[in-house]
């Protein structure tokens, strides 16, 4: 009979405030702010930033003896340190610069009503104490005042970040953390609530469609478990601001699985576990092939000051801008040998000639990852930048599957310019997939 009646309160809150989803851990939150609301007592709500905390204040509020007072909701992390005193408890005229007349805070002004503090961990630790005082005997003084009021307010707060270390770090203060989680409830991230990621992107691609007149988009099966596939860092707000960019720009359409991946970010939480051996022997072969991309461009950028010299602008700076780009190289190729690779010959970095030479800079020096695996000892040829450009592109379509868009956002550049390298180096033969 309990159950019955709180699954039938759950549903009329859900109405209310348009809450999409049937995960478990949504409508145990849901439950829990329920449960609390007409207890008079702080409640601290846990969320990563865009799963909706700021709807449970609302349930709770509206769900209280408070209900017919005032609610004020108050972003701690948007007020300047310098004002945030003030705008929480006001002040009194000539207390500071500007301040030309008496002004009421949000705890006088929500006297008898609910307050609701969004990102309560970034509040000054002078404001932390301030708020105890408020939880603990409802007293308070306007800032530039020594009379102590009084205030009947009922505190919900926010955070997004991990409390007890904020404590442990001394960001936060013990004892205001315990005040505020006398109730805690925990919201769950969207890539822990199932299904209704797809049942959120429906809901605000029908809106989006309907708000604007536009033609509405289709998802097919593949370009829905794309959806469903992805991490959702970003959670609700980030579902909803690319399933309206969707919306927008594929009005009419039928998606595929690519259509939805274009919109997505590149997010290496995203990827597949791999057998670790496997994962350990990518990771190498990407920080790699990202400092030989860098290492590219240092030799771009010699050749470009070995230009400068023959032509002989801004001859003044060169020797300066020659050594700079030598310690960056340096630094570089060491970074390279500490990756950890057992096919991986050790590099002898205290061969590199450090001193700038304007005339004739040595573009080889930067790219000397030309140890062959097993051959440390002997220093092999150096390979050309097209050979090491040619080794890396085919690697990277190897690890793919012969998938240009994956590839092309792996090594970090367009599509475009993926096609013409593979048709410049000769690679057309390979598996040639476009998803």
């Amino acid at each position: 009979m309990a159950i019955n009646k709180i699954s039938s309160s759950v549903q009329s809150v859900k109405q209310r405030f348009s809450i999409i989803g049937n995960s478990p851990k949504l409508m145990v939150a849901i439950e829990r702010a329920l449960q609390v609301a007409p207890i008079d007592l702080s409640v601290l709500i846990i969320g990563e930033s865009g799963v909706g905390k700021e709807f449970f204040p609302q349930i709770i509020h509206t769900n209280s003896a408070r209900r017919h007072n005032k609610y004020i909701a108050v972003n701690c992390g948007a007020i300047p340190e310098g004002t945030i005193d003030s705008e929480l408890f006001g002040h009194e005229k000539g207390a500071f610069t500007g301040a030309i007349a008496a002004h009421k805070g949000y705890f006088e002004e929500a006297n008898g009503g609910t307050i609701f503090l969004d990102e309560v961990a970034e509040l000054p630790l002078t404001t932390q104490a301030r708020l105890l005082r408020v939880l603990e005997s409802g007293e308070y003084m306007r800032v530039g005042s020594a009379e102590v009021k009084k205030t009947n307010i009922r505190v919900v707060a926010a955070t997004n970040k991990d409390m007890v270390k904020a404590v442990k770090e001394g960001h936060f203060r013990e004892d205001l953390y315990y005040r505020l989680s006398t109730v805690q409830i925990n919201i769950p991230p969207l890539r822990e609530r199932g299904d209704d990621v797809w049942l959120l992107t429906r809901k605000f691609s029908h809106d989006f469609a309907d708000n604007y007149h536009m033609p509405q988009v289709e998802y097919s099966d593949e370009a829905r478990q794309a959806v469903l596939n992805f991490r959702w860092p970003g959670n609700v707000r980030q579902l909803k601001n690319i399933v309206e960019q969707i919306a927008l720009f594929e009005a009419g359409k039928t998606l595929t699985a690519d259509d939805v991946r274009r919109y997505l970010p590149f997010d290496t939480d995203n990827l597949k576990p791999v057998v670790a051996s496997q994962a350990s022997s990518f990771e190498y072969n990407r920080e790699r092939e990202l400092i030989f991309k860098m290492i590219f461009q240092l030799q771009s950028e010699i050749e470009n000051l070995k230009t400068a010299v023959e032509t002989g602008s801004h001859a003044a700076h060169i020797n300066d801008d020659v050594a700079e780009l030598k310690r960056e190289s340096r630094q570089l190729v060491g970074n390279l040998t500490k990756l950890k690779n057992p096919d991986m010959g050790s590099i002898d970095i205290d061969n590199f000639d450090s001193r700038p030479q304007v005339r004739e800079p040595q573009v080889h020096e930067v790219s000397a990852t030309m140890v062959e695996p097993g051959e440390s000892d002997e220093v092999k040829p150096v390979k050309t930048l097209e050979d090491t450009e040619r080794e890396t592109i085919t690697r990277a379509l190897e690890r793919n599957c012969g998938r240009r868009k994956k590839t092309a956002e792996e090594l970090n550049i367009s599509e475009r310019t993926l096609y013409r390298k593979i048709k410049e180096y000769g690679l057309e033969s390979r598996n040639q997939k476009s998803n």
